[in-house]
């Protein structure tokens, strides 16, 4: 952890880093596992559940690849939002409730979902849906890096823990969606967004029965500005990052599905990611404990890479399978990663503010990847929105693997 000894804080790193490890969390391990369902209901299943449902729902309302990819650009302008509010948020109604208030406002945005497949009324639900993934990233993030914190040995792997909730929603949503599709036929999106509102719904409750409690001024504390100049080749490898990733999360079940695989394949292909994400929480978690330089991040994003070339090389279940493992097994270490660079490169009352920062690059890529891979896709098809990402993805990797330490 780096000394700050600016009059930006009040006190250490160090002092810090000692408050937090006497802090007495009970039970860590269970208390970050049901943390982990804010991030399993808002971007397991509140983001990503979209790709899931997006080719019929392409089908039944006569929708382009751009009005397809837009709808996750609408989706990210309001992560952005959220990322860009989530500091103040948190400081005024604290991390816990910042976390579960955008869990719900995920579940909301599921049921509205579940309306209309008019443009604005749909967009409005991935806008809310956004907005409420940011606040269970930031909040939820950063109150995990505080427990685990307080376990220095176990810090790694109790952190890794909160992030598999995505790849939880991953799994939540693969085994439901492609089915309920299947079994209801054409035309059933609704039926899909409904069932997944229900699930949800059903995920929050042992989350509202467990409140976590942060001792006052653990991570209250405003920090001020953070320079962004230290930590140049981050961002703009983990904006990067954000856009080539999601053409891949966003248009990959319609490349199955184009491909000739069915509900079965389609189901398989979502949570053999899910099911490895929770492999790469305990593959990666040794090079996340020392991830305060963009060398783990990089490695990571490169091996995400991977995946995304794999799936280029074509649509048979081989090649399906083994791009759905590669890049399961580091895409959402990728994201945990960024949580443990600021937690090793900052004092504990910055980490809601770097993680935003971090969150708001991460959401302007978010940003501008479907809508350009969608308009791309719409002109030249599947495969080159798959190649922009692989591009993207690539020099993502080689601009992180240039960042060093922050220096205090």
């Amino acid at each position: 952890m780096v000394a700050h000894t600016s009059g930006a804080f009040a006190v250490t790193s160090s002092d810090l880093a000692t408050s937090s490890a006497s802090t007495p969390f009970a039970r860590p391990m269970r208390m970050i596992l049901i943390l982990a369902l804010a991030p399993a209901i808002g971007l397991g299943i509140g983001r990503f559940a979209y790709s899931l449902v997006l080719p019929d729902m392409r089908d039944s309302l006569g929708w382009s690849y751009s009005t397809a990819g837009f709808m996750n650009t609408i989706n990210a302008i309001g992560y952005l939002g959220g990322a860009l509010g989530a500091a103040s948020f948190i400081r005024r109604v604290g991390l816990f409730r910042a976390t579960w208030i955008g869990a719900i406002a995920c579940v909301v945005s599921l049921a509205i979902c579940a309306l209309s497949g008019n443009v604005f009324i749909f967009g409005f639900g991935r806008l809310l849906s956004g907005l409420g993934a940011a606040a269970t990233f930031v909040g939820g993030g950063t109150l995990a890096a505080t427990i685990a914190q307080s376990r220095p040995a176990k810090s790694a792997l109790l952190l890794s823990l909160f992030y598999t909730g995505p790849g939880t929603g991953l799994i939540v949503s693969g085994l439901a969606a492609p089915f309920l599709l299947q079994y209801f036929g054409p035309g059933s999106w609704w039926i899909v967004w409904t069932a997944l509102t229900i699930l949800t719904a059903l995920m929050m409750i042992p989350l509202l029965l467990n409140p976590i409690d942060v001792p006052a001024g653990e991570t209250s504390a405003a920090a001020s500005s953070i320079p962004l100049r230290p930590i140049a080749f981050y961002l703009a490898g983990y904006f990067l990052f954000g856009a080539g990733y999601i053409a891949y999360m966003t248009f990959m079940i319609a490349y199955v599905r184009d491909g000739g695989g069915g509900a079965a394949a389609q189901s398989a292909f979502w949570c053999l990611i899910g099911l490895m994400s929770f492999a790469g929480s305990w593959l990666w978690r040794g090079l996340m404990a020392r991830g305060n330089s963009g060398t783990t991040i990089a490695i990571m994003i490169a091996v995400t890479c991977l995946g995304t070339f794999i799936a280029l090389l074509g649509t048979s279940p081989m090649l399906l399978v083994a791009s759905a493992f590669v890049f399961g097994l580091s895409f959402f270490p990728v994201v945990a990663a960024t949580t443990v660079f600021a937690r090793l490169n900052y004092p504990p009352e910055a980490w809601p503010k770097v993680i935003g920062i971090l969150t708001i690059t991460f959401g302007l890529g978010q940003t501008l990847g479907p809508f350009v891979t969608g308009a791309i896709t719409d002109v030249m098809g599947l495969s080159y929105a798959l190649t922009v990402s692989t591009a993207a993805l690539a020099l993502s990797a080689v601009l992180c693997a240039f960042q060093r330490p922050v220096k205090g």
